[in-house]
């Protein structure tokens, strides 16, 4: 069971960064991957991870969360097993946890040393 300020978000394929992302990017920033979520995308860049999280029937209202790097203390990533077919990575930070569930297909360990690259 998911503790009351864990925010979760499941990630199902690696896509295009969408080009309405270059908007959002401060100086300097680099969108360096991009994954579908149900029901929209996360950007990954060198400075933060951009989840935008739509909302409502119509999807209309949509919330932007931020996790900049900088803010994470420590992450851990597990990879599928036989039976549990989805890989997870979890996030400690400053705001809170944060996991994230990657469906089949999606390359933990790549994902993982992105983090790293700019976590450390």
């Amino acid at each position: 069971m998911a503790e009351p300020s864990m925010m979760m978000w499941t990630f199902v394929s690696e896509c295009d960064v969408p080009a309405d992302v270059s908007g959002m990017l401060v100086a300097g920033e680099m969108p360096v991957a991009a994954y579908k979520t149900v029901r929209d995308v996360a950007v990954i860049t060198n400075k933060r991870l951009i989840m935008r999280d739509v909302q409502g029937f119509t999807g209309k209202k949509v919330e932007i969360y931020s996790l900049p790097w900088k803010s994470v203390d420590m992450w851990s990533s597990e990879n599928a097993g036989h039976i549990d077919i989805n890989c997870e990575l979890e996030f400690w930070t400053r705001a809170g946890h944060i996991k994230l569930n990657l469906k089949k297909g999606i390359d933990v360990r790549r994902f993982d040393k992105i983090i790293a690259e700019y976590v450390m």
